[in-house]
């Protein structure tokens, strides 16, 4: 008999036990380990930036999540913070996890616009889906060259090329100056003068003129005590096809600014009067 009351005590008390279970579920799984959580609403990480260049106050970051398997496709979350001046810099971009495609491939995408510079991603960053995160993405923009960089290098290297090009010399003496050029040419047009001015105690000048079609496209004018003395500035200044002043810097005294308008307009004037003179009017 007692045996028999002992079994009965037994049975109530783990019938007892499976109630109170039931009336208070855990977080965790039978092993001990955390119930899977719900899917991503939201994908978290920093922006940081290659090169040390700080951004200024007219910046803007543009970030999103795209899909990248159905291209054209509308963005899964955008955002636009401006300005963005301080970095490395967190983001967060929420979403519906509805719209999400588990099958599809998403990435981040993000672009700072700082004036002329872009900042770009060289590193995609997938995110989500294919067993990429949706926290602590880490994002690299590096800063791309401006219009007016890659026209600067386009004509530093047509100056290390004038070496190969037919040559024509000539020289010019004023009231208070005297001038010397070279002409430099290449299947028939004029793509280069280089023209040297003294104007004694005043100073001298040392200017590189280039062309395209029978156009100034990059001018580029240093400033000197004498013509052994090192530049105390320079001024340059170039156009793109359309005629629109792309490049304009002014550089004295290890400072670079920009050149205004008017003198960028005084350059280009130069070129055309300096093309008219060593051509005798004929442009090339």
């Amino acid at each position: 008999m007692r045996s028999v009351v002992w079994s009965l005590m037994t049975v109530a008390a783990v019938a007892l036990a499976g109630c109170n279970n039931s009336s208070n579920p855990s977080s965790s799984t039978d092993n001990g380990s955390e119930a899977p959580q719900g899917p991503a609403h939201s994908v978290t990480g920093t922006i940081s930036l290659r090169g040390g260049i700080a951004p200024s106050a007219q910046d803007k970051l543009d970030i999103s999540i795209v899909d990248v398997t159905a291209q054209g496709s509308t963005p899964l979350a955008t955002k636009t913070i401006a300005p963005a001046t301080t970095f490395p810099m967190t983001f967060e971009l929420d979403f519906n996890p509805a719209n999400v495609a588990t099958n599809d491939l998403y990435i981040v995408q993000a672009e700072l616009t700082d004036g002329d510079r872009h900042y770009t991603m060289p590193l995609q960053a997938p995110v989500l889906t294919k067993g990429n995160p949706s926290t602590n993405v880490s994002i690299e923009l590096s800063p791309e060259q401006t219009p007016g960089e890659k026209m600067l290098v386009a004509f530093q290297g047509v100056q290390k090329q004038i070496g190969g090009m037919k040559r024509t010399a000539g020289t010019k003496l004023e009231k208070d100056s005297s001038l010397a050029w070279q002409v430099f040419r290449e299947d028939g047009q004029v793509k280069f003068i280089r023209e040297l001015v003294d104007y004694g105690d005043k100073g001298f000048t040392s200017t590189d003129y280039a062309y395209k079609d029978g156009k100034p496209w990059v001018v580029e004018q240093q400033k000197k005590p004498s013509q052994g003395a090192k530049p105390t500035s320079v001024d340059t200044a170039g156009w793109g096809d359309d005629g629109s002043l792309v490049l304009k810097t002014h550089d004295a005294g290890g400072t670079t600014s920009t050149l205004s308008d008017d003198d960028a307009a005084n350059l280009q004037q130069q070129a055309k009067d300096t093309l008219n003179m060593a051509t005798g009017g004929k442009g090339k």
